[in-house]
């Protein structure tokens, strides 16, 4: 077993989570990606092996616990200890409050705030002392807006599960950290995929609370 640090990143995808790879991967992680596409996880596992880098795909749906337990058991036999996990999956249903059809609010909750919260429990058996739990949030959750009423819901309820969190797990040294990100994520801005990831780095080492991450502080 290795005692190198490894990060596992869920809802892992192109952008954020790619990104968030390679920043950690150069900083001499091992990777851990995790989604439900299996074609998709294996195309981020390619790009970054390719590069030197080792990284490992687990399929999971983050509603079906079991399958997490297992993923991250998996992961534990692989890599180790988790030192880092990154939470970045995301369901949107568009729609004003009084348009959403109360099936699709809660199937987009499950995987915005207790998919996170599943993710949490399955990992905690294997964090080392110190590690970070990074949840990516969202500028929806200080500023709502009616035409993505489910998603500002989301990211408002996995804010207050972040502060919830870092309050319960600070006794047992366990950094939990949201990052508000308060703009579109868009290749070539301020909230490219690749600064994106640069804040998480440094939400991890900062060990904050909370970053909110918005143009301003340029």
């Amino acid at each position: 077993m290795t005692t190198q640090q490894t990060i596992v990143i869920i809802g892992a995808g192109p952008g954020i989570g790619y990104h968030t790879a390679l920043r950690f991967a150069q900083n001499g992680y091992h990777v851990a990606l995790m989604a439900r596409n299996e074609q998709r996880l294996q195309s981020l596992v390619d790009q970054l092996t390719d590069q030197g880098y080792e990284a490992t795909a687990h399929v999971a749906d983050v509603r079906n616990s079991t399958a997490l337990a297992s993923q991250f058991e998996s992961i534990h036999r692989i890599h180790g200890s988790i030192d880092v996990l990154l939470y970045n999956a995301l369901a949107n249903t568009p729609g004003r409050p009084t348009t959403l059809r109360a099936e699709d609010l809660r199937a987009d909750f499950d995987i915005n705030v207790i998919g996170a919260l599943n993710s949490v429990n399955a990992a905690l058996p294997y964090l080392s002392p110190d590690a970070s739990i990074l949840l990516t949030g969202g500028g929806l959750a200080l500023s709502p807006v009616a035409d993505v009423a489910s998603l500002s819901l989301g990211k408002a309820a996995l804010r207050n599960l972040a502060y919830s969190l870092h309050d319960e797990l600070k006794d047992r040294s366990i950094h939990v950290g949201t990052l508000t990100i308060v703009g579109f994520v868009e290749e070539g801005t301020f909230f490219a995929p690749q600064h994106i990831a640069q804040a998480l780095h440094a939400l991890h080492q900062e060990r904050a609370i909370e970053r909110i991450y918005k143009e301003e502080q340029q």
